[in-house]
């Protein structure tokens, strides 16, 4: 059964997807000590090697929300805006390594949030997170012998 879509969960979607992707890198390039970073910068959590790890995970977790989002449950929805917040607020705390891409980030995370909340149902009919009911038979779909 084909089931129409909002284009907006799908571009939360997408943006998740990105967002995720971008941060396994950067979580990547943090781990390896990347000469990218600033140098003598001051995390709020331990060091860059901390800060990596942190980024790689929370990456992972946003690739996983972007395909659970996509399945377009309930449980979806619930997910893409947990790791959009979580990486929003970590985005913030990792200003002092990386300023204009931690702000930029954490906008793309606002963005996700947003849509997610106020379309996440679009599309999807009036009960799309109610499990389906039995089919019932309609009098005149019943053959009767005579």
């Amino acid at each position: 059964m084909y089931e129409e879509r909002s284009g907006w969960v799908t571009f939360a979607g997408v943006m998740l997807l990105i967002a995720g992707v971008l941060n396994i890198i950067y979580g990547i390039a943090a781990l390896g000590d990347s000469s990218f970073f600033l140098a003598n910068t001051r995390f709020i959590l331990s060091n860059l090697n901390t800060w990596g790890w942190v980024t790689l995970i929370l990456g992972i977790f946003q690739f996983f929300a972007a395909f659970s989002l996509w399945s377009g449950n309930l449980y979806g929805r619930i997910v893409g805006i947990a790791a959009a917040g979580l990486s929003a607020i970590a985005a913030l705390m990792s200003i002092p390594a990386y300023p204009f891409w931690s702000l930029a980030i954490f906008a793309i995370d606002i963005v996700i949030i947003h849509q997610i909340a106020t379309r996440g149902t679009e599309g999807r009919g009036e009960d799309a997170d109610m499990p389906p009911v039995a089919t019932r038979s309609r009098p005149e779909d019943t053959v009767t012998a005579r």
